[in-house]
């Protein structure tokens, strides 16, 4: 049962990370080809519904279920329980780095009304498009240190 728990975690972390270069390499690029209209476009778009919606319900389940992966995996050896505490704090520093910066942007971007003007909306752009890459690899950094933690599992068994 444990086991399923830090595979559940994995899973869960690799979708966020696939959803994650999606939203940077198809919605942010669309965002960006034709400022004010793709932005226009992207906010008719995401009226019902965006990916902030799949981060909002996956990243905290995930968050969850590394935090009971880390606390159940606790005893096995220091070395596991270094490598699950990383990746549970990295899982959080990626969900803090996101609200405090990626918010603000995708705001700009996607809510504020009236629409921005164009100087604005390229910026806040650029910026986001700037600092993906350094949530993604939070992401991964997590995602080896989880990977980590799963072969010395199998190794103290």
């Amino acid at each position: 049962m444990n086991l399923l728990l830090l595979f559940a975690s994995i899973s869960l972390a690799s979708g966020l990370l696939f959803v994650n270069i999606y939203t940077t390499v198809i919605d942010v690029k669309s965002w960006g080809a034709n400022i004010p209209q793709s932005v226009e476009t992207a906010r008719e778009y995401f009226k019902i519904g965006n990916p902030g919606k799949y981060f909002r319900i996956v990243s905290p389940i995930n968050q969850a279920v590394a935090l009971l992966a880390l606390i159940l995996f606790w005893k096995i050896s220091l070395t596991v329980r270094i490598y699950l505490g990383i990746a549970f704090a990295l899982y959080v520093l990626t969900e803090v780095f996101t609200f405090t910066y990626f918010h603000p942007r995708n705001k700009t971007l996607l809510v504020t009304s009236p629409l921005p003007d164009i100087d604005a909306l390229q910026n806040a752009l650029s910026e986001r498009r700037r600092m993906d890459w350094f949530r993604r690899l939070f992401i991964v950094a997590a995602l080896a240190c989880s990977f980590l933690a799963l072969h010395e599992i199998f190794i103290a068994k």
